[in-house]
């Protein structure tokens, strides 16, 4: 199979170009790559600071009224998100140039994100080279779980419905959000050789979390604490699986089995560029720049504006997508092989089950 086949037949992409990126990718993202203490610090104190002084201000808004509680714990939440996007990239060993510090950095970013560390930079790591495979081995593991049309085909209506319920918004966005925090990385679901390290780290991390929190209980008490940091933390996940589901559940996505699938094809392909306002794309840390980061997880977030704006070429071969046009992802459900594109469930029934 050619690179090109793998390409919508509907969409003008210049072969020479397609050629270029594969060949010299490596060499276009290098020097992107190097970790900047003088953006790292300050982006730190841009995080960590407004997070803590928003947490006071929301103790302090118990006494006046819950709802400014909430208003304000979705505004943190967003401060929260570019917290852990630098535990994202201390995982990728991308924020600093010290291993010591992206550990110790990452570390204090998941007290705070509740997401642990180690266990969660293996299994995200191990997503960037996978992203896009069809294999059920690989598909899942940080990412939003997918089937492909023939493989609902062969589902018991019990397995379809079951899938059904867990893609509906509510479930997904919602409830999933907060069992994704308080239960699916608090546990060790993957099982794979050779994750024994990740795992034991993992044991540890909930020690921490549990033993900083009851801290922080003790001295607020319980109904103070989870009023507070309850409302963040459904908030923050909500934002999470979003960005997850959006930056892979287009329609022209790449989904290949192993045997066809290309790195390069599904980062750019695979990921969408989520074009947000200024603003937004500033709380959370340039992660809707997606294509370059999967292409090279290891440059830094604040470095990524810069790649892209330094080398229009990858634009060429990706999606581009505004809030409002994403909102329509979530009717996305299936993966359908034949025609290489996302298709909700209506289509389904309509198409192969008429």
């Amino acid at each position: 199979m050619k690179v090109s086949d793998t390409i919508p037949v509907n969409e003008k992409v210049q072969q020479d170009d397609l050629n270029y990126v594969m060949e010299n990718w490596q060499k276009m993202v290098k020097k992107y790559q190097d970790p900047d203490m003088k953006i790292a610090i300050p982006q730190m104190i841009t995080s960590f600071g407004p997070f803590i002084l928003l947490w006071v201000v929301m103790y302090w808004s118990l006494s006046i009224s819950y709802s400014l509680t909430l208003l304000l714990a979705f505004l943190n939440a967003f401060f929260l998100v570019r917290i852990f996007i630098i535990q994202h990239d201390c995982g990728h060993q991308s924020y600093f140039k010290s291993r010591k510090w992206n550990d110790a950095v990452g570390f204090v970013c998941s007290l705070f994100s509740m997401i642990p560390y180690k266990y969660w930079a293996k299994s995200h790591n191990y997503h960037h080279g996978h992203n896009g495979q069809l294999e059920e081995d690989s598909r899942d593991i940080g990412d939003v779980t997918l089937y492909t049309v023939e493989e609902f085909k062969k589902m018991t209506p019990w397995q379809r419905f079951r899938y059904r319920i867990y893609r509906m918004p509510l479930v997904l966005f919602g409830v999933g959000s907060l069992y994704y925090i308080m239960i699916h990385n608090r546990l060790p679901f993957i099982k794979k050789a050779g994750w024994e390290s990740a795992r034991m780290a993992l044991v540890w991390s909930n020690l921490f979390i549990i033993a900083f929190y009851g801290a922080v209980i003790w001295s607020l008490g319980l109904s103070v604490f989870l009023k507070i940091n309850l409302p963040i933390l459904v908030f923050f996940g909500m934002i999470a699986v979003w960005f997850f589901y959006v930056q892979h559940q287009h329609e022209y996505s790449y989904k290949q089995w192993r045997q066809n699938w290309n790195y390069v094809l599904s980062a750019l392909r695979g990921s969408t560029y989520y074009k947000l306002p200024k603003v937004v794309q500033w709380l959370t840390g340039n992660i809707g720049i997606h294509h370059i980061h999967h292409l090279s997880s290891l440059i830094p977030n604040y470095n990524l504006q810069r790649c892209k704006d330094e080398n229009p070429v990858f634009q060429k071969f990706i999606t581009t997508v505004t809030f409002s046009e994403s909102l329509k992802y979530m009717s996305h459900k299936l993966w359908d092989e034949k025609d290489q594109r996302m298709i909700t469930f209506r289509e389904f029934y309509r198409k192969y089950e008429a």
